[in-house]
């Protein structure tokens, strides 16, 4: 599959999205749209712009301030190109905090948990209004680390504003300290206070 990556560092929206509709509007054919712009905002603006036209899309952060969101277009149609530049829209954060002591959801078989934990993290990034924290602690700290199932949900989360803190504590105990691989690291006191602030908690 082709790819074409459009630059859209320092744009104010909604550049990042006109150009990324050019670079579709000019595809004779299948290919990947990666567009690199440097907030979060501007990512879920893309988001929007990929899901309203059927595209998978997924987003990573690569950097301080540098973002990529990459879709897999199959050309635009007609009907497409005539469409209006979606309106740029406000962050998509919410004050909700979801806390994740397990990496497997529900009583029962392990297996099944661990299934419904990975789809219960992909239907939190399809979201309209996303969490502003989520917490990883106990065997929740697997969910972060490599091997993960979920990594590629979460990185998207996170490319959009999403934090993503594991306990330090945790990942200590089991032996996860250097497998981090999305988000950052937090201790028990900030898990408390985030929970605190939070206007409502989703455990799953």
């Amino acid at each position: 599959m082709e790819l074409i990556q459009v630059d859209a560092m320092g744009l104010a929206c909604p550049q990042p999205v006109v150009k990324t509709i050019k670079a579709l509007e000019g595809l004779q054919g299948p290919a990947r749209i990666e567009t690199h712009v440097d907030n979060e905002t501007a990512v879920q603006n893309l988001t929007r712009l990929a899901k309203g036209r059927g595209f998978p899309v997924h987003s990573e952060k690569l950097g301080e301030g540098h973002f990529a969101v990459r879709m897999d277009a199959a050309g635009a149609s007609p009907a497409q190109a005539e469409q209006t530049v979606p309106a740029c829209v406000p962050d998509r954060r919410g004050r909700t905090v979801v806390a994740v002591g397990t990496d497997a959801m529900g009583l029962g078989s392990e297996e099944l948990g661990r299934q419904l934990m990975k789809g219960f993290l992909y239907a939190l990034s399809q979201l309209e209004e996303l969490p502003r924290t989520i917490l990883f602690y106990n065997g929740g700290a697997r969910l972060t680390t490599q091997g993960s199932l979920s990594l590629e949900d979460l990185r998207s989360m996170e490319a959009q504003g999403v934090e993503i803190l594991t306990c330090g504590t945790c990942l200590n105990y089991y032996g996860l300290t250097e497998k981090l691989t999305v988000g950052g690291v937090t201790n028990m006191y900030s898990i408390v206070e985030t929970l605190a602030g939070a206007d409502r908690i989703i455990k799953p």
